[in-house]
């Protein structure tokens, strides 16, 4: 089978993280969307490619075919859905709602494509929506793709300098190294990735995801459900949340309910309000929507984009949204929406601008062993296009 995963019209709504990536890239639980259809696949005769905006293809190119699965790239897949998109006819097309699921076609055009018959899917259809639904899912998505990982597989033996509780529900990869930590994996699993440190006196309760070669530090305090991303380095208070990739918060300070992108570094002492004074629902930047919106949460904290940093002890505001490359200082809380190549945080800030962002992204991933291509540079470029300026209301 040829597979498509699309983005569709609604993948603004999980803007700033698809500025830079199809939304099948998102990751909620230990694995990406795309991950988890490859996983739930997993066999050689599977080809899973992208459907995305045009700026995007040069990094996440499509292998189209004469007959193609398209299936929705914020779709978080199930067996049960597979069994229906491998029962669909040429031409013909799932949809949930107002929401397409999969067609099969030799061609198709998510925003437009009349020549689709569409017919509607009695089971459960569930889509990541919303930059905030990454950690409000994250519990669920982590112990299914656990469950999943694991099944069969034995896991790495784990240092006796440890304090454990539930070690059944722990699995350590290969390389995986563990010291002188408390962990409780009564409350949910506990997964450390291939080459993944977690240095002495780190006390976690699970959910949670190391990924590969990814650093816990040194006395880390992790509730759960907490996925951390292959490459990040990690240190402080965290609860309830999810590190894309290759991002660093490696010093003391609180993270909670909020969603961190790739190649960004939190300066020490940054903290997070994940939780309004009066106790109301927390309301968020909608690019969509072009406003302020209610996120329908009494928790959510910090949504960042990739390639921004901010200074130390910077103090974020419940349901914060920071563009791509943006740089944050400053004394006061940075406003709650910060737009691309902000270089400041409030309203007296200024533009950073393309070149000096674009080479900080250059010398960020060479620390990591990266090369910057020509497609990732043009991927920032065009957002710099989009969202230079700040918007409002």
């Amino acid at each position: 089978m040829n597979i498509i995963l699309f983005d569709d019209q609604y993948t603004d709504n999980l803007l700033p993280f698809t500025y830079t990536r199809p939304v099948c890239e998102m990751r909620v639980g230990i694995l990406t969307i795309k991950e988890k259809w490859e996983t739930l696949l997993s066999t050689e005769d599977n080809q899973i490619s992208y459907l995305t905006r045009d700026y995007l293809k040069e990094k996440f190119a499509c292998n189209n075919s004469q007959d193609s699965y398209f299936i929705n790239g914020a779709l978080f897949p199930t067996f049960e859905l597979f069994s229906s998109i491998k029962k669909l006819e040429i031409g013909k097309g799932l949809i949930s709602g107002n929401k397409f699921i999969a067609v099969r076609s030799d061609n198709f055009n998510s925003n437009n494509d009349s020549s689709i018959e569409f017919v509607g899917y009695d089971g459960e259809a569930d889509f990541l929506n919303y930059p905030w639904e990454v950690f409000v899912k994250n519990e669920r998505e982590l112990t299914n793709d656990f469950e999943f990982l694991t099944k069969g597989r034995k896991s790495q033996l784990l240092s006796s300098t440890n304090q454990v509780i539930g070690l059944q529900n722990i699995f350590l990869e290969e390389g995986a190294k563990v010291e002188c930590s408390i962990i409780n994996a009564s409350t949910g699993p506990v997964y450390i990735g291939k080459n993944a440190e977690v240095m002495e006196g780190c006390m976690i309760r699970g959910p949670f995801a190391l990924n590969e070669s990814a650093v816990l530090k040194m006395g880390a305090k992790i509730y759960g459900a907490t996925t951390i991303g292959q490459g990040c380095k990690v240190g402080g208070e965290v609860s309830n949340s999810v590190f894309i990739a290759n991002s660093n918060k490696a010093h003391d300070g609180f993270l909670g309910n909020s969603v961190i992108g790739e190649w960004c570094n939190l300066g020490a002492d940054t903290n997070t309000s994940n939780l309004k004074n009066n106790y109301s629902n927390v309301k968020a930047w909608s690019y969509r929507e072009r406003k302020m919106i209610d996120t329908g949460l009494l928790f959510c904290g910090l949504m960042m984009g990739d390639h921004s940093k901010c200074g130390i002890n910077t103090m974020f505001n419940t349901g914060t949204v920071v563009g791509v490359s943006a740089n944050i200082f400053g004394a006061a809380f940075p406003d709650k929406f910060i737009p691309s190549f902000t270089w400041g945080g409030s309203a007296d800030s200024t533009k950073f601008l393309l070149e000096k962002a674009t080479s900080l992204a250059k010398i960020v991933m060479q620390r990591r062993g990266i090369h910057m291509t020509s497609a990732d540079s043009n991927i920032l470029t065009e957002v710099f296009l989009k969202e230079a300026n700040p918007i409002s209301d």
